[in-house]
């Protein structure tokens, strides 16, 4: 990236249950990420599945994130409050055709027999020409023209995926009006300047999918890291639905450490003793992505 660019980073959050050691690893690597550079490190909540949002866990994830020393530039950007841009977004593919409503269901496609890919169901295009209300049905994005989307992720490396083949017609807004993830993590990005993306690895072919509409919609492509997951005895990603245990607030200097070790990141003797507002600078200072493992070792 151009030195002479201010780097935006960010950490986003969904306010589903506590913060959990796999999100205090991306929050404390996407802060050194952006702060090693000089840069801004953002806030957002991902509350744009609104069915998912447990009250009060906003709130309790920003008191832990100040427990644990962080602090992040500008205002904390909540996805509840970004719905209108969603749909000036979705207008406009519909308008240009790229995106068309969909009346089919998970069952209606089981039914006729549709392919499984990485991502799901693959969804054939059975509505495409049908010109169906998009106020009352889902709305799904055309792949049509799209094979391969890529990136070079700076952990991964080169990642690939044929998105009309592997995952077809995606949602971008569900019948019941909730716009998709898809679609508002790359409409939040273009409008916070972030120019730099620091996540877990199960997005990675995600991320295939939010370059495809990046390029849909005429926004700029960040840069990309992904970080490799934190599983737990199952094998399962650390997850609130997996039932990740919250990280403990009474020993914030020692899980930094921890996460520093789980990122291939050097640390100093007993920096487990230091305030965690110390960890967090030494962090910065040392900050490697190269060290950092994708096998998560």
């Amino acid at each position: 990236m151009n030195k002479d660019v201010t780097i935006v980073g960010r950490f986003a959050p969904t306010p589903s249950g506590p913060l959990h050691f796999g999100s205090l690893v991306a929050a404390l690597a996407s802060y050194c990420q952006s702060k090693s550079q000089q840069g801004q490190w953002l806030l957002r909540i991902e509350d744009v599945d609104t069915p998912r949002v447990v009250e009060g866990s906003d709130r309790q994830i920003l008191q832990d994130l100040e427990t644990f020393g962080f602090e992040w530039d500008g205002e904390i950007l909540y996805q509840s409050e970004q719905f209108e841009y969603y749909q000036d977004s979705l207008s406009a593919l519909i308008e240009r055709g790229h995106s068309y409503a969909c009346e089919c269901s998970r069952r209606t496609l089981r039914n006729i027999g549709a392919k499984t890919g990485p991502m799901g169901q693959i969804y054939p295009g059975i509505c495409r020409h049908k010109n169906l209300d998009p106020t009352i049905h889902s709305v799904r994005v055309n792949t049509d023209a799209i094979t391969a989307s890529a990136f070079i992720d700076q952990v991964f490396g080169p990642i690939e995926l044929n998105i009309r083949d592997q995952v077809g017609d995606f949602v971008l807004r569900r019948a019941d009006g909730i716009y998709a993830y898809h679609l508002a993590v790359v409409v939040d990005d273009a409008q916070q300047g972030i120019n730099q993306i620091v996540r877990g690895a199960d997005l990675l072919q995600s991320t295939c999918l939010h370059i495809f509409l990046q390029t849909l919609l005429g926004l700029p492509e960040p840069e990309y890291l992904h970080l490799p997951l934190i599983k737990n005895m199952r094998g399962e990603k650390l997850s609130k639905q997996a039932g990740a245990t919250a990280v403990d607030t009474t020993q914030p200097s020692k899980l930094l450490v921890s996460a520093m070790h789980f990122l291939g990141q050097s640390t100093e003797p007993d920096m487990d003793q230091a305030s965690p507002e110390e960890v967090i600078r030494q962090a910065v200072k040392v900050w490697n992505p190269a060290s950092i493992d994708p096998a998560g070792k």
